[in-house]
């Protein structure tokens, strides 16, 4: 008697059909795209409109999907709202990063190192994007009191604790009085975020780039005063 068996051995790549990784490949990219736009898209739409008033069809509308599209890669707007919040803050985290490499304990010109990622910064703070970002943080933080924690432990802290390490590495390296380093991170940041806020009138006003250098310059003098190696 014949009987048939189906075999539960892996399938090689010889028997695949020709293309097959690169149309698995294509389509995982598809998939990466179409979440990268809804999340772009969920921002903009939350930041313009709010949570309440943001429509789930708006969105998908603006990233260029079909509603049900968002629905399959995120769940639910609750979801989706917390996830492009995220998203915000690691973009937000990217870019404070790349000013802190400039950075390091062999800058030949401690203060003019310090005032160009002062300025950095005050360009991510005062951004169109950054400004958004924490207009719709004050806006839904009573509906949302955990939004506070996902931009601090993805960007804000992570922010605090690369600069604290930057600033070890100099007074390790004799260039800054010995402090401790992130309370002298915390309080370098709130030099800058201070004025920053103030000068941008909580980012209803697009700050001159010659005002952010002497909101730069005027912090790093400050900082200088308190933890420089040679001061008085």
């Amino acid at each position: 008697m014949n009987s048939s068996v189906q075999s539960n051995d892996p399938v090689s790549s010889e028997q695949l059909p020709r293309g097959y990784d690169a149309a698995v490949t294509r389509a995982s990219r598809g998939r990466i795209d179409k979440r990268e736009a809804i999340l772009a898209a969920a921002s903009v739409v939350f930041s313009r409109e709010g949570y309440a008033q943001a429509g789930v069809d708006v969105i998908a509308a603006e990233a260029g999907v079909a509603k049900p599209t968002v629905y399959n890669h995120f769940g639910d707007k609750e979801s989706l709202f917390r996830q492009a919040i995220a998203a915000d803050a690691d973009r937000a985290l990217v870019r404070h990063l790349a000013a802190l490499d400039r950075l390091d304990d062999g800058a030949a010109d401690l203060r003019a190192a310090l005032e160009a990622v002062g300025h950095h910064m005050l360009v991510c703070l005062c951004d169109e994007r950054s400004v958004a970002l924490r207009r719709l943080l004050h806006a839904e933080l009573t509906r949302f009191p955990d939004l506070m924690d996902i931009v601090r432990e993805r960007a804000s802290d992570r922010v605090t604790e690369a600069l604290a390490d930057k600033l070890a590495r100099l007074s390790v390296a004799g260039r800054l009085r010995r402090l401790d380093p992130v309370q002298a991170a915390e309080q370098f940041i709130a030099l800058l975020a201070g004025p920053g806020e103030a000068r941008s009138r909580l980012g209803t006003r697009q700050v001159p780039d010659d005002e952010l250098w002497a909101v730069a310059r005027a912090a790093v003098t400050t900082f200088l005063r308190a933890f420089a190696e040679d001061a008085g």
